[in-house]
């Protein structure tokens, strides 16, 4: 059966310690891997713009020794999928092209019907809803700072967003308590909290909310933010930087956290929004390690979706 990743409701609490325990072996010896994709080719569809997630999936696709193909579905030379062709179809087509599929688009449903169509691996590499390439670069680093994941509790501070919920559905998957502190106006999407609540249980940890990040972060092993205007919002950007002007990662609430906390973000940064200067470049800060673990986790996925090394 096709393994994909169209969030991380597809991977089991096994098989994500799986992918962790690969990306640090990848990451401390990546000539362990070089060429274990030989021969292969794997598509990248961009529906949204994109540094680190392109940039991290070309080098790793091309160091793992196969054929990274970009491809956009937007201007004149973007593919017919921008222009009307069903991505039924587009499904079918690019099954009988390539290895597998890694999109970055809007809507989820893209990324389903993709997975439902083709019969190869399908990997989101950012929706709306989700990110779930985010949230495993984000349990190596995790991982690496802290020795564990396990009994750690992370605190969320920002909007309800794609990247909180597949940090609420990552923490069950890793022993982990999450609680995601952002404006009653900005809650989480409920399918999401129900189901992270639910994996929670089965798990032994929590899913909390909050809105008031000063008593939420006490006690936290990591700080986690976003910036506050995701693409595709601005047009509400007044009304979300008003919402989530309590919201700032400052050094004071650092300080709330504790010595042992770590400051997380997926970047891009707006420093003087979510973040101040001086927690972004501040001895806790750990956003730059993520960006590198991005490398490292998606070339442990593509290795286990793709059947170059073993899930167990």
């Amino acid at each position: 059966m096709t393994h994909h990743l169209r969030s991380l409701l597809d991977l089991t609490p096994a098989q994500t310690q799986r992918l962790v325990d690969l990306a640090v072996e990848i990451k401390a010896n990546p000539a362990s891997v070089a060429n274990a994709l030989a021969g292969r080719s794997i598509a990248m569809i961009f529906a949204k713009q994109s540094t680190r997630t392109r940039i991290s999936f070309e080098v790793g696709i091309s160091q793992l020794g196969a054929q990274p193909l970009v491809l956009s579905t937007g201007g004149g030379t973007g593919m017919q999928m921008g222009r009307g062709e069903t991505t039924h179809d587009t499904a079918k087509v690019l099954s009988r092209y390539v290895d597998a599929i890694v999109i970055r688009t809007f809507g989820q449903r893209q990324v389903d019907d993709l997975a439902e169509h083709g019969s190869i691996p399908i990997i989101n590499a950012l929706t709306d809803m989700y990110h779930p390439c985010q949230a495993l670069a984000d349990l190596l680093t995790i991982h690496e700072r802290h020795g564990a994941t396990k009994g750690k509790r992370l605190v969320w501070v920002g909007a309800g967003n794609n990247v909180a919920h597949s940090l609420m559905l990552a923490g069950p998957r890793a022993g982990m308590d999450v609680v995601c502190c952002c404006p009653r106006e900005l809650p989480p999407n409920a399918f999401v909290l129900e189901q992270a609540r639910a994996d929670a249980a089965a798990a032994g940890t929590k899913i909390e909310l909050s809105s008031d990040p000063h008593n939420a972060v006490v006690g936290a092993d990591v700080i986690y933010s976003d910036t506050w205007v995701s693409m595709g919002e601005e047009a509400e950007a007044e009304r979300l930087l008003r919402l989530l002007a309590d919201f700032e990662v400052d050094e004071a609430l650092m300080t709330r956290a504790g010595e042992q906390a770590i400051f997380m973000h997926c970047l891009p940064a707006h420093r003087g929004e979510e973040v101040t200067d001086e927690v972004m470049d501040g001895p806790q800060s750990v956003v730059f390690d993520q960006a590198e673990n991005r490398l490292h986790a998606q070339k442990a996925l593509l290795l286990l979706l793709l059947e170059a090394r073993p899930w167990s």
